[in-house]
């Protein structure tokens, strides 16, 4: 149930019947008709852009047809007020009724108030994380896990068919310095001093997994000539660090649909078949490059490569897909990958990189739109970076895994739920900081601590009815009289419930999930704007000392929210509180 939808719904049915009387030309395109909260609250609750964009089309006056469309919506028993502004925008302010109604909707549909049909059931592959499975995840990828994680909860939740996909990069030459390291820890478990030289990898992460190698094998490779144990401690490295990763998962409560091996691209014919669907097209060529652009590098010389055209579809320059030596190029498995996913039937593609991939955003758009004739899409986001914070000074937790920060570290610090949430309060394009201090102290300025408390004050709200002997069953709230909720507080909490179902698309629609922790926390002032009046005021106080059915009512208010507050954090994976 969209409420702006159905006042849109009202808007065309008007302008159908301003047609039908011959106040407007018939064929009009009524595609960019839209009702949508007004920039001024005080003006409304919600405004039309109906005269402004049919104005052109129908040759007359925007004011001219608002006008004559005010008092078609007036009619409507939904509308107390319709009032032009400007140009000719129209103003609409609805019916306390409508408003109240909102909270009997929510309370009869549950977490379910705001699910949409709007995907249809198209497939959508969502592709996130996909790190080197070199070692454990690091801040970095927590950020792209949870965004990921929760776009693809929200996409469920507005009607689409989601596949949660890891991209295993094992078939590079990371992997070969990931068996070398292994080795030398492998040796060292035998009490063999080592030194890790640049190129490998020296995090104390690697230990357990060079003792776990002596105790399969023993000493069967101590001397041997690398050729003899570099494949198979590939494997046996690989596979310990993807059960490391899928740790770290599950710790921040994401769990993959599927887990696609780069590898299994090499050697099986499938780079080879994507590449030959591009030369079918004639998009697959022999030439030689032009120069970088810029400063020209000393060892830059000319050389016949087979590249991609994928100007032809939008890159900026043609891209390698094979070395002069006959290799292939970074971008050729990655071509082979996503043609995989075409052919695997889905209908659009999300691709979630960290920031250093910028530069992949415009060969990879080219390369699926070549290979599905422009009929799958391909959305990728980029990660920008996470800073970590404590005591107002950057802040390191862990020297385990080497360099970096691990994903472990920082759940165990402030928890899941905290993690992900604040992974959400930017947009994904836009640097992050996190704040240690900040996401664990309780106060208005922490939006975790803001949203949960507003859940855990409904909780309390239900325990003390309960324990007065009220009935705050769903069923008998949403049975309530619900007009006794006509306080300007009140209802400024049931519009912004009202808003849910359209933020819901809105935020799958542009494949933007902190758009919901952004709502959850402008619900969760609103509510807290509400209590803390009825501290002052003792009519706005959801338990009524002697009046059970106002109190019901009141409660009915209380408990929409929560439910609403319940569904909006189970689409970013947090669980609600109930008593803080």
């Amino acid at each position: 149930m969209n409420l702006f939808a159905d006042i849109r719904v009202l808007v065309i049915d008007a302008l159908d019947r301003m047609v039908a009387d011959g106040a407007l030309p018939a064929g009009l395109d009524t595609a960019n008709v839209a009702v949508e909260p007004p920039r001024d609250a005080a003006h409304g609750d919600m405004a039309t852009n109906a005269a402004m964009v049919l104005a052109g089309p129908a040759k007359l006056k925007p004011r001219d047809i608002a006008d004559a469309l005010v008092p078609l919506l007036t009619a409507d028993p939904r509308i107390s007020e319709a009032t032009v502004a400007g140009p000719g925008f129209i103003n609409l302010r609805l019916a306390p009724a409508v408003w109240q109604g909102i909270a009997r909707r929510v309370l009869a549909e549950g977490t379910g108030f705001g699910r949409s049909d709007m995907g249809q059931g198209s497939r959508v592959n969502v592709e996130y994380v996909s790190a080197n499975p070199t070692g454990p995840l690091h801040v970095g990828h927590t950020r792209g896990a949870v965004f990921g994680d929760a776009l693809a909860s929200l996409l469920a939740y507005a009607g689409y068919d989601v596949t949660r996909e890891y991209y295993i990069n094992d078939g590079g030459a990371q992997v070969d310095v990931l068996a070398r390291s292994v080795y030398l820890r492998y040796l060292e478990a035998h009490g063999q001093e080592v030194a890790f030289e640049d190129g490998t990898y020296p995090g104390d992460y690697l230990i357990d997994v060079g003792q776990a190698l002596k105790d399969k094998v023993g000493d069967r490779w101590i001397g041997a000539p690398e050729e003899d144990w570099l494949e198979p401690i590939r494997d046996f490295a690989t596979d310990a660090m993807m059960e490391l990763i899928r740790s770290d998962l599950a710790a921040l409560g994401v769990k993959m649909d599927v887990f696609y091996s780069e590898k299994s691209l090499y050697g099986t014919g499938r780079i080879e078949a994507a590449l030959a669907h591009l030369q079918s097209k004639g998009l697959i060529y022999e030439g030689v490059l032009e120069p970088p652009k810029g400063k020209t590098p000393e060892d830059w010389e000319p050389r016949e490569q087979t590249l991609f055209r994928s100007t032809a579809h939008g890159d900026d320059v043609d891209r390698p897909v094979k070395k002069s030596d006959g290799s292939w190029t970074y971008f050729a498995p990655d071509i082979a990958y996503h043609y995989d996913k075409i052919t695997r039937g889905f209908d659009a593609l999300i691709d979630v990189f960290g920031a250093d991939h910028g530069g992949y955003v415009k060969r990879m758009k080219a390369a699926v739109s070549a290979l599905s004739d422009g009929r799958v899409s391909v959305d990728i986001k980029l990660m920008q970076l996470v800073k970590l914070f404590k005591n107002g000074e950057p802040f390191k937790m862990s020297k385990r895994a080497g360099n970096f920060v691990m994903l472990r570290d920082l759940v165990e610090q402030v928890g899941p739920d905290v993690t992900r949430f604040v992974m959400l309060t930017r947009k994904n394009d836009a640097p992050l900081d996190f704040d240690f201090d900040k996401v664990l102290e309780q106060s208005r300025e922490n939006p975790v601590f803001y949203v949960q408390y507003a859940h855990a004050r409904v909780q309390s709200v239900l325990r003390r009815a309960g324990e007065a002997g009220i009935d705050v069953s769903d069923m008998t709230l949403a049975a309530a009289d619900l007009t006794r909720l006509s306080h300007d507080a009140e209802l400024t909490v049931l519009r912004k419930l009202a808003e849910w179902p359209r933020l819901v698309e809105i935020a799958a629609r542009g494949n933007e999930p902190h758009r919901v922790a952004f709502y959850l926390n402008e619900l969760a002032g609103d509510f807290h704007s509400l209590w803390n009046r009825g501290n002052e005021d003792a009519s706005l106080r959801f338990l009524q000392d002697g009046d059970i059915a106002t109190s019901q009512a009141k409660i009915a208010l209380a408990r929409a929210v929560s439910v609403v507050i319940s569904a909006g954090l189970g689409i970013l994976g947090v669980a609600p509180a109930r008593e803080m």
